[in-house]
C-alpha cells in the first residue's frame, strides 16, 4: 500500500471511531426530501465539499455505487430514489467505518418509514479495484475522495468507475479543485492530502483525466469557493485558493471531434431571421437562449458573426444543451 493511502485509511479510521465535524466543509446545502429524515450522527460525519445527489440522474430506479460511505448519509439519500433491496452499493477500505455507517442506516429506519438498511449494500473494497461487475451499475458517485489520490492512482480510479459503469451510465462526483500551483512540498504532505488539501488538480486537467479515460460528455455543475491556505497555517509564501466543484461524466460514446464539455456557456441569437442554423445540429431561434458545450462555442465564434452572442463559462450547467 502507498504510504499517503496508509495515512488515508488512518485519518478516516480516526474519523470513523470520533466524528470530525471540521474535516470536510459542504459548500452545497443538503437536500431536504419528502419524508427524509437524516440521523444527525450521518450530519456529523458529511465529510465532501459538495453533492453527488442530483435528482435527474436519479429516474427509473436505478443502481447506484458510492465510494467511500462516511457516515451513509448519501447512501440514504440515494436508497430515497431506488427503494430496492441491493440497489446501493457502499464501498470503503476502512472497516471501522463501513461499521459505523452499518449502525447509522439502521438508526435511519427507525425514523424513515419508507427506507430499510437492505435497501444498501455495504462492502468493504477500495476505489482502485472495486468489488463490483463490469458494466452493472447506473450512477457511480464519490465525494471529496479521488483528490487524494496521486496522478497514477486516480487514473486508476476513474478507469475502475468507467468498468463498472453501464453504457451511457454516470460519474457523479465532487472535488476541490485549485488553479494555483500548490508547492510540491505540500503535495508530499501524506496528512495534507489525507484531508483533501494539497492533491487538488487545475480544473482543466481533472477534466483532461476523466475524457482521457473514455467518457464522452461531461457536465460542469458547479464550481464554488472551499478554502484558502495560507501562513501562518500552512507554509506558503502566497495565499492558495481552494474551490470545489460537481461534474458529471456520461459514459457516451467518444465523438469524432471530441467530448463535449458543459462549462455553462450559452448562445443567443438576435438576428432578423427567424432562426440561425449552423448546419451542424445547432437551431436557435431568435433571443432563446441555447445552453452549448465548450466545443460548439468555439466553432460558433469562429463564424464571427455579429448577431450571435456566446456568453462565457458559468461553471453551472443542469441539463438542456445542444448535444
Amino acid at each position: 500500500m502507498s504510504n499517503y493511502l496508509d495515512t488515508t485509511r488512518k485519518v478516516y479510521q480516526e474519523a470513523a471511531l470520533k466524528p470530525d465535524v471540521g474535516l470536510c466543509c459542504t459548500t452545497s446545502p443538503i437536500w431536504q426530501l419528502p419524508e427524509l429524515n437524516i440521523p444527525p450522527k450521518m450530519l456529523e460525519m458529511n465529510y465532501g465539499c459538495g453533492s453527488t445527489v442530483h435528482p435527474r440522474d436519479l429516474a427509473h430506479h436505478p443502481r447506484v455505487l458510492y465510494v467511500g460511505v462516511g457516515g451513509g448519509m448519501e447512501l440514504l439519500q440515494f436508497a430515497w430514489f431506488t427503494r430496492k433491496p441491493n440497489s446501493v452499493i457502499g464501498i470503503d477500505p476502512v472497516v471501522e467505518m463501513l461499521e459505523v455507517c452499518e449502525k447509522n442506516l439502521a438508526e435511519a429506519e427507525k425514523t424513515n418509514a419508507w427506507f430499510s438498511a437492505d435497501f444498501v449494500s455495504l462492502r468493504k473494497g477500495d476505489a482502485l479495484q472495486l468489488p463490483v461487475e463490469d458494466k452493472s451499475v447506473d450512477v457511480a458517485a464519490q465525494n471529496c475522495l479521488f483528490n487524494i489520490f496521486e496522478l497514477e492512482d486516480l487514473k486508476t480510479a476513474l478507469s475502475e468507475i468507467y468498468r463498472v459503469l453501464r453504457p451511457h451510465g454516470r460519474l457523479v462526483l465532487s472535488d476541490p479543485i485549485c488553479e494555483s500551483e500548490i508547492p510540491e512540498h505540500l503535495r508530499k504532505d501524506e496528512k495534507l492530502r489525507a484531508l483533501c488539501l494539497s492533491g487538488a488538480l487545475p480544473l482543466s486537467d481533472y477534466l483532461k483525466m476523466i475524457t482521457d479515460i473514455g467518457f464522452g460528455t461531461i457536465e460542469v455543475r458547479a464550481r464554488r469557493p472551499y478554502r484558502v491556505l495560507a501562513a501562518p497555517h500552512y507554509d506558503v509564501s502566497a495565499p492558495i485558493f481552494i474551490e470545489s466543484v460537481e461534474i458529471c461524466a456520461i459514459k457516451d460514446p467518444m465523438p469524432k471531434d471530441g467530448p463535449c464539455i458543459f462549462t455553462g456557456k450559452t448562445a443567443i441569437y438576435y438576428g432578423t431571421e427567424t432562426h440561425f442554423d449552423d448546419g451542424k445540429g445547432h437551431v436557435l431561434l431568435p433571443n432563446q437562449p441555447l445552453a452549448i458545450c465548450d466545443k460548439t462555442a468555439t466553432a460558433l465564434e469562429k463564424l464571427g458573426r455579429k448577431d450571435l452572442y456566446i456568453t462565457p463559462s458559468t461553471w453551472f450547467y443542469d441539463g438542456g444543451g445542444c448535444c
